[in-house]
């Protein structure tokens, strides 16, 4: 596994904007399908909002640059500075394509003090696959994809599956909702930071996956003597994220 890692805010200047995209939905049978972009969507869309959650929580930037937006049936801050924003924005745009390949293994926000340079906190997001469902999606919509007789059983099966893990949006939504409830109450448990912080973000992705020149390799940032809470995860019946946060005890480094 190569570890990537995207360069701090204060270094990198974008030229290219990025625009959110909608989510894709099919309907079939009067059921709400989330198909493989769609569900790119949900997760890209989940990290922005996470990242953003945690850099207002933790005091990484100041509150006065953050608005409120409803989403998830919460009100969300949402960053107001330009070039945070276009950062943040232009790296979901490669996580899209690095999730629609399946290449992503998880995505990490490292929060290091300033003055120090210690790692202090690990955000991470395990994502994982499911590869039969990724594949029957994807299938849908290609014109040239031809019935093989010999595997109807199987594909019935498959089928049978996929109708089983179909959630709803709103079902998605409120698991995501309990992920971003639980970034805002991380303050009743974790260290206060007495220092100035920037954060980074890694991505662990296959050793086959395409990197810009942008982005290049780093070392995990591990903390060492550390404590971990596990978060709660959500899946959109394609992509399955699991949350949890890594911390340096307080009476390691408040000295």
């Amino acid at each position: 596994t190569i570890n990537k890692i995207v360069k701090r805010v204060e270094s990198l200047r974008f030229v290219d904007s990025y625009i959110h995209s909608f989510l894709i939905m099919s309907s079939t049978d009067n059921q709400t399908i989330i198909t493989l972009q769609g569900s790119v969507d949900i997760v890209s869309e989940f990290f922005f909002t996470a990242i953003n959650s945690i850099l207002y929580q933790r005091g990484i930037y100041e509150p006065a640059s953050f608005r409120r937006v409803d989403k998830y049936g919460l009100t969300c801050l949402t960053s107001t500075d330009e070039g945070l924003l276009t950062y943040l924005n232009n790296v979901m745009k490669q996580m899209q394509s690095w999730l629609a390949e399946g290449s992503v293994q998880k995505l990490v926000l490292v929060v290091a003090g300033l003055d120090s340079g210690e790692t202090l906190e690990r955000w991470q997001f395990q994502v994982q696959v499911d590869n039969n469902d990724a594949s029957a999606n994807a299938a849908k919509g290609n014109e040239n994809h031809a019935p093989n007789q010999k595997s109807s059983s199987s594909a019935m099966e498959n089928s049978n599956k996929t109708k089983k893990n179909q959630k709803s949006i709103q079902e998605i939504h409120d698991e995501i909702q309990a992920i971003i409830r639980q970034i805002t109450a991380s303050v009743t448990f974790l260290p206060l930071l007495n220092e100035p912080c920037s954060f980074d973000l890694l991505v662990y992705t296959d050793q086959d996956a395409v990197v810009p020149q942008k982005w290049y390799d780093s070392d995990p940032r591990y903390i060492m003597n550390s404590s971990e809470v596990k978060l709660r995860s959500f899946t959109t019946s394609i992509h399955k994220v699991d949350t949890m946060v890594t911390y340096k005890e307080k009476d390691e480094w408040e000295l």
